[in-house]
């Protein structure tokens, strides 16, 4: 029987949009202007309780440009920043090309989120600061990571790239450390087509964001320091304009979805659906799995299956974890993180985006269960 292909992810792109476009195009101002503004406003007051907001043209450059923001030192040599080896390569980039030195910690297998013990053992004379990563579109543990932070003198970055709108205990994330990174890629929550936001309490270092966002200048030609070219454009703000006003139907359209997805998969042998700690907020970006016990050649054959036999999309995020990739291995020379080497085996992320129609997730749920079970 032939069956309609469900993608792992479908941005949602419409008729509101594209007239935001032609609008932006028609009046000749492209590039960092009201739009653009707009779009800060609007994103501060709706995802981060009005901390400040900084767009600029993708979630890696936020990463960059607040990281070189903080300018980091340590009086002991190379400064360290502690981030998950299980998440995009971004984030450890995003230190690495600072100069300073991305270190890898492991994470809990049950959230897919940094472990706040193995974080209090990579801590050195030389860690300035912990970055988060807010995985799959669950909070990172807070309490416990602020507490690190506090007693170590730390500061605290988060990568909110996958979390537009999750909180813990109605605090959104973005909003607990010195910076949040948001990403706007097509396939996230929410879309500018390509875009990021830089998220702070901190007025200076949102200054020195918008500073070193367009060639280190607020005024044209009055450079106060060395920066890059990372701004925004109209026409992306425009477009994520409209998307804002839609993040928090889609947001529990995804919530829907998710537990549906809990209520079908919740007792399938060898199946372990999300877990979400209470009093948190999860927006899911991805809806995780783990294939439990798998191989990643199992775990690899489940997709296929998925996708040959019941024409169902997955995704594997994120099958080598940044201490095992040629780019950030040098940093990490013999180190071992058993959980996030589990996960990358286990991993399988199925669609939960908010086009998903009844019957697609009575397919999804019926596809996984036959798969698990024809690989038991």
């Amino acid at each position: 029987m032939s069956r309609e292909f469900i993608p792992a992810a479908k941005p949602i792109i419409g008729d509101e949009e594209r007239a935001a476009v032609d609008a932006v195009m028609a009046s000749g101002m492209v590039v960092q202007g009201p739009q653009v503004a707009a779009f800060e406003e609007e994103f501060s007051t709706q995802v981060v309780a009005g901390a400040h907001a900084v767009a600029v043209n993708s979630g890696t450059s936020a990463q960059h440009l607040a990281t070189l923001a903080c300018d980091l030192k340590s009086e002991g040599g190379v400064p360290e920043v502690i981030v998950p080896s299980f998440t995009f390569a971004a984030t450890g980039n995003s230190v690495a090309i600072t100069g300073a030195k991305p270190v890898f910690a492991d994470i809990d297998p049950v959230t897919f989120t940094l472990d706040p013990a193995s974080v209090e053992a990579a801590i050195t004379e030389n860690t300035v600061a912990i970055e988060v990563v807010h995985l799959y579109g669950l909070a990172a543990d807070m309490d416990a990571i602020m507490g690190i932070a506090a007693r170590h003198d730390l500061a605290v970055f988060e990568d909110c790239a996958q979390a537009h709108g999750a909180a813990i205990n109605g605090k959104p994330v973005g909003t607990f450390g010195a910076w949040g990174s948001f990403s706007f890629y097509p396939t996230k929550n929410m879309t500018t087509l390509e875009g990021g936001m830089v998220t702070t309490p901190d007025a200076e270092l949102a200054r020195r964001v918008r500073l070193l966002r367009n060639q280190g200048m607020e005024k044209q030609y009055a450079n106060e320091l060395v920066g890059l070219n990372n701004r925004m454009t109209d026409v992306s703000a425009a477009v994520g304009r409209v998307q804002l006003k839609k993040l928090d139907g889609w947001t529990e359209a995804r919530r829907a979805n998710a537990a549906a997805l809990d209520a079908g998969l919740g007792d399938v042998p060898g199946v372990i659906t999300p877990a979400v700690p209470d009093g948190y907020r999860h927006v899911y970006h991805q809806y995780t799995i783990r294939l439990e016990g798998a191989t990643a050649a199992e775990r690899d054959a489940a997709q296929s299956a998925l996708r040959e036999e019941w024409q169902v999309g997955s995704g594997v995020y994120y099958p080598i974890p940044n201490h095992r990739l040629d780019s950030l291995a040098p940093y990490a020379p013999g180190l071992e993180l058993p959980a996030t080497e589990l996960v990358a085996r286990e991993c399988l992320s199925l669609p939960v985006h908010p086009s998903l129609t009844q019957a697609d997730l009575d397919r999804i749920v019926q596809a996984v269960t036959a798969v698990v079970k024809a690989g038991a």
